[in-house]
């Protein structure tokens, strides 16, 4: 057993990387290395049965973590996307491979089982490739979290139910028999939510108190090897008592702590699980039958497709977007092997037909990522709307950039009835800023036609608010240049931001996070019962000595070398500052 372990080690830490590598995901790394070292490749390990019991464990895990992220404050804001366009995905899918297995044969609860296994999609594989693209801030790309979330929470009600379904086919027990067993279940989920709801919390409070990390770790591996027992007892799938147990902790203190403890046997036994799944995949079915697996999985990512591009269109998304919906979310996902592995177990699929099913999800994956490249080269770029004509008369403050610190600077001037006119060049951001009524212009600060419209000619102060260095500097390099006799307030990302706005004459620089590092700090010192005269007192100090600091940094920021030595004899300075204010002070106090 030793050598076996040892043997899918070394194949997960060649494969895994290595399809990373080339952006096809971790679960398609482990799939590969299970195939490789099965008994449909090179056969080095011939039982893998003994293997999936062990890491299906892994699967349990996954869904107390995934309990544990479903906080009911979260799961609110995201309501309308989680559960209509996800709801929608999940029932029309499901619904349209289900009628599509009925016309081929299969008996109406295989053909549900089966249409709903395949509705669901890589959760994994998804939010990595979308993630890699820094699509997941897109409409498609929110969507597609969404539509996840409700399918991860969609598995846990259909395996409670697959054993119930299983006895119209494989048994005709009495009605008597099948209502214990519903009542079972349902006191066995009520027994873990009262449970749950008042022994978990104050049952974690006293292991926390012993401070013993391992101890921590031994009581939430139990509370989900308890749960899920106790649904298997009940009839119901183990996940679902974890899932439970999860959701019951995921507004607790303890959320963030369970979860890291709980996160390495999570991922560990997952890719053993999948290693496994990869093993089971009878490779000989692609020589066999290569017509019929290929119409299956043509069949899956079309249907997948077609109903998510619908979808994505009602909901009100473009062309491009709604096609990117559909292509990433078009393959099976991990949840189909565990739906599929435990609906075997039950009856409610055969041995050959479970192995097409495996076989087809794992090819579904493996093409989505060529055809989510392909179908991004046909889409638009972006369209911008063309800038705002600037109409305005000439105010005496002009705002460049209204994010969050550009707004703190208008709200202020509102306040005080100094009128201003501020140019901001993200168009989303601006058509946002407008819904709550604020006086805004599209518009590129760095033009110079821009700003002589907004009256720069004629204003006093320009306040320079750009997040971006590189944009914050074209437009200071332009202000500079042709409106000299504008005085500028910037805001420097950083100490290097702020040398280089000082490199163009602007002397009323303020990095971004300082102030309010410092404000903060001051707080954190009076907590620990600073006295207020000693925490003003090295406050200022230090704003001195920062602010010398960054004059002498100044004056050699384009050597390193001498930048590192400036900032190494800066920070001996100020602590021996600190210490003679310490030295006085404590003489003070002796005296």
């Amino acid at each position: 057993m030793l050598a076996n372990l040892a043997l899918f080690l070394a194949a997960a830490v060649i494969a895994v990387p290595l399809f990373r590598r080339f952006g096809l995901g971790a679960v398609l790394g482990y799939l590969a290395a299970g195939m490789l070292i099965g008994p449909s490749g090179f056969s080095w390990v011939a039982d893998y049965h003994s293997v999936l019991d062990l890491s299906s464990f892994g699967v349990v895990l996954m869904m107390f973590v995934i309990g544990l992220e479903l906080q009911p404050s979260r799961l609110w804001r995201l309501r309308a996307t989680v559960f209509g366009v996800g709801g929608a995905q999940v029932v029309v899918t499901a619904a349209v491979l289900a009628l599509a297995g009925t016309a081929v044969g299969l008996a109406w609860q295989t053909a549900l089982v089966v249409g709903f296994g395949l509705a669901m999609s890589s959760t994994a594989f998804v939010l990595q490739m979308l993630s890699e693209r820094r699509e997941l801030t897109t409409h498609h790309g929110r969507d597609a979290f969404g539509i996840l979330l409700f399918q991860d929470m969609s598995v846990i009600p259909v395996l409670a139910l697959l054993p119930l379904l299983a006895p119209a086919i494989a048994t005709t027990a009495a009605d008597g028999v099948h209502g214990l067993k519903i009542l079972r279940a349902v006191a066995a989920v009520a027994l873990v939510i009262v449970g749950g709801r008042y022994l978990l919390r104050p049952a974690f409070r006293v292991v926390a108190s012993m401070r013993m990390p391992e101890l921590f770790t031994a009581a939430a591996l139990l509370v989900v090897v308890g749960t899920s027992l106790l649904m298997n007892v009940a009839g119901l799938s183990m996940s679902l008592g974890a899932f439970l147990a999860g959701v019951l902790l995921a507004d607790s203190e303890y959320r963030h702590e369970l979860e890291a403890d709980i996160e390495p046997f999570k991922g560990l036994l997952l890719g053993l699980f999948f290693i496994a799944v990869g093993m089971s995949v009878d490779i000989g079915l692609l020589t066999r039958e290569p017509l019929r697996i290929a119409a299956f999985v043509v069949g899956l990512v079309a249907i997948k497709v077609l109903v998510l591009y619908a979808i994505g269109r009602a909901r009100g998304l473009d062309h491009d977007s709604a096609r990117a919906l559909g292509v990433a979310l078009s393959q099976g996902g991990e949840f189909a092997f565990v739906l599929f592995g435990v609906a075997t177990g039950v009856g409610l699929l055969g041995d050959s037909l479970h192995d097409e099913l495996i076989v087809t999800v794992t090819l579904s994956m493996i093409v989505t990522p060529p055809l989510y490249v392909l179908q991004a080269r046909f889409r638009k770029p972006a369209e911008t709307p063309p800038f705002d004509e600037i109409n305005v008369a000439a105010n005496d403050v002009i705002i460049a950039g209204f994010g969050t610190f550009g707004q703190i600077f208008g709200r202020m001037l509102r306040l005080k009835k100094i009128p201003f006119t501020v140019l901001e060049k993200n168009w989303q951001h601006v058509d946002f800023v407008r819904k709550f009524g604020n006086k805004i212009f599209y518009s590129d600060a760095a033009r110079i036609e821009v700003l002589r419209a907004a009256g720069a000619d004629h204003s006093r102060f320009f306040v320079l608010a750009i997040a971006n260095p590189e944009e914050s500097l074209r437009v200071a390099e332009t202000v500079r240049r042709h409106f000299q006799h504008l005085r500028v307030f910037a805001a420097a990302g950083d100490r290097r931001h702020a040398m280089q706005l000082m490199d163009l004459g602007i002397n009323d620089v303020i990095r971004r996070s300082y102030g309010s590092s410092l404000e903060l700090t001051a707080q954190l010192l009076r907590a620990l019962g600073e006295p207020e005269s000693h925490i003003e007192r090295d406050l200022r100090r230090f704003r001195e000595h920062d602010h010398d600091t960054l004059l002498r940094q100044f004056a050699v920021y384009r050597d390193e070398q001498k930048l590192i030595q400036t900032a190494r004899e800066a920070a001996q300075e100020l602590e021996q500052l600190f210490e003679a204010d310490l030295a006085e002070t404590d003489a003070a106090e002796q005296s």
